[in-house]
């Protein structure tokens, strides 16, 4: 039988627990604009949904006086709960209890909830705020570092895992949300980086803020490190359901199917206008996009990071997709060292949750360049086309514009297992423009000619018509058909429906080896 003064201590430990490190320390939190790790939690989590694990286990440093100052808790908030009523694991560090410090019982207590997270199937939400390691721990906060990272990568391609960085995040802090697969940042509030700007000062002499070396923007525009920077917490934990509602609970499901409205078979006169007829001149794959997907309605991932790609989420007839697409409204949406990279992790977690890839195409080749070539475009490039060619998922491709050389290979191509090959009558698959090859081809016999120009732009529109058009590829079966583009997004949908049940394996072997 369980007596009151039983009750009466169970409800005084839970008190405690709530409170963290005290009134006085939630008070400050608040007082710097930022919430406490149980008010991120509720904001994250269906109303009444979380079910709260570990709350009474404490840290056993007996060091440097640390046996007088024990929490409940110790530090971190870890349970599980539903968001749009399905079920995530989630921990939030508690900045109010020794500063969010990592502890040996702190690293536990995440270790638990990822191999939970791995045998039930769901994904696991971390919301970071924390100094770092407990230095009064010495080797065991380190030990609990690794102890997390070694689940991170375990987790990695079996749940989704998802950073929120709404405070410090510094040293080797860093590399549990850098093996998961998405970062939010909280724009001036958070910062990630391995060594601090007095570091940096007294190292390499370099004078340096923290919000220039280790802040959401640098991050999120630069580095890449970071796919999104939020406004505020609540704009960050938003940006973490509406991700969520794109993506499977494991590598074993599918994403959720939802109800549309829009019709399969819409039309999209604009389309048809929206590639210049100056192969050279800009225009804005998003349109294309917007105008193709469920209702218009596309998620951005990495939308300040290597704009000459777009990647991002959207639905077509309901179906969650990924979509990747070169941009040619910026650097001519080549392809380079940094959106080689954006693209490749992105096509690799589609395909590592069954996520269906929607490729655009108008890409005019490698950008060239000493800076591109000694920071290893080759490599980085081949992550790309190894990350196309490795995936199994269904992969639709449209060709709206260009599709030159190697390029042309690397973005989802027949050729690396392509399942739906579409282009357009705009289309140009060569292993150049026009226009350089025939300066190439026909040099020697240009200068020969009575009028240059015109013997250049003869041979232009011979080689347009009998090379660098979609019919040759069409008559060659590596594009599949030639399309109306007013007709795309119902094309895709049919190939959707096509692919749905399409089963496609890679060689047995234990990994495959990247070009990291």
């Amino acid at each position: 039988m369980t007596t009151s003064k039983q009750l009466e201590q169970l409800l005084e430990l839970q008190a405690r627990a709530r409170l963290g490190g005290g009134q006085d320390k939630i008070d400050k939190q608040h007082a710097q604009g930022r919430l406490t790790a149980r008010e991120r939690i509720d904001l994250l989590l269906d109303p009444g949904s979380f079910e709260e694990f570990d709350r009474f286990k404490t840290h056993r440093c007996r060091n440097f006086g640390m046996e007088k100052t024990v929490f409940p808790g110790d530090g971190i908030v870890t349970g599980h709960g539903t968001v749009g009523g399905r079920i995530v694991y989630v921990y939030a560090q508690d900045f109010t209890v020794l500063g969010g410090s990592l502890s040996e019982t702190m690293a536990e207590k995440i270790c638990k909830l990822l191999e939970l997270a791995m045998k039930n199937g769901a994904p696991v939400i971390g919301l970071n705020d924390s100094g770092g390691a407990r230095i009064q721990e010495g080797i065991e906060s380190l030990a609990g570092f690794s102890d997390i990272f070694l689940r991170n990568v375990m987790a990695s391609g079996v749940v989704p895992q998802v950073s929120a960085i709404l405070g410090p995040c510094a040293g080797g802090a860093v590399y549990s949300p850098a093996l998961t697969d998405f970062i939010v940042m909280e724009r001036m509030n958070s910062y990630m980086f391995l060594t601090g700007p007095k570091v940096v000062k007294s190292v390499c002499h370099e004078d340096v803020t923290t919000e220039e070396l280790g802040g959401a923007d640098m991050h999120s525009s630069k580095s890449g490190v970071c796919d999104y920077a939020a406004e505020s917490t609540a704009d960050a934990i938003a940006y973490i359901k509406r991700l969520l509602s794109f993506v499977p609970q494991n590598n074993l499901e599918t994403a959720p199917i939802l109800p549309c409205a829009d019709p399969t078979e819409r039309t999209s006169a604009a389309l048809r206008a929206i590639v210049p007829d100056n192969t050279n001149a800009a225009y804005d794959m998003k349109q294309v996009i917007l105008e193709t997907v469920d209702d218009g309605d596309f998620f951005e991932i990495k939308e300040n990071f290597a704009p000459n790609i777009i990647v991002g989420f959207a639905r077509y007839n309901g179906v969650s997709v990924g979509i990747v697409a070169n941009q040619p409204a910026y650097l001519s949406g080549v392809l380079d060292i940094d959106s080689s990279v954006k693209g490749a992790r992105f096509v690799r977690f589609c395909d590592c949750f069954n996520i269906p890839l929607i490729t655009f195409v108008d890409v005019p080749g490698f950008l060239p360049g000493t800076f591109q070539e000694y920071g290893g475009v080759i490599r980085n490039g081949a992550k790309m086309l190894y990350a196309y060619a490795e995936a199994t998922v269904p992969k639709i491709t449209v060709i709206t514009r260009k599709a030159y050389g190697g390029a042309y290979c690397v973005m989802s191509s027949k050729h690396l297992r392509g399942d739906v090959n579409y282009a357009w009558p705009s289309a140009e698959v060569a292993v150049m423009g026009s226009r350089g090859a025939v300066e190439v081809l026909y040099s020697r016999q240009a200068k020969a000619a009575a009028d240059p120009k015109a013997f250049l732009a003869e041979k232009e529109a011979e080689y347009q018509e009998t090379v660098s058009n979609p019919y040759v590829a069409a008559e060659r079966g590596y594009v599949d058909d030639v399309i109306d583009p007013a007709t795309t997004r119902a094309r895709v949908i049919r190939a959707l429906s096509l692919t749905r049940n399409k089963r496609d394996v890679n060689p047995a072997k234990k990994h495959g080896n990247i070009p990291l």
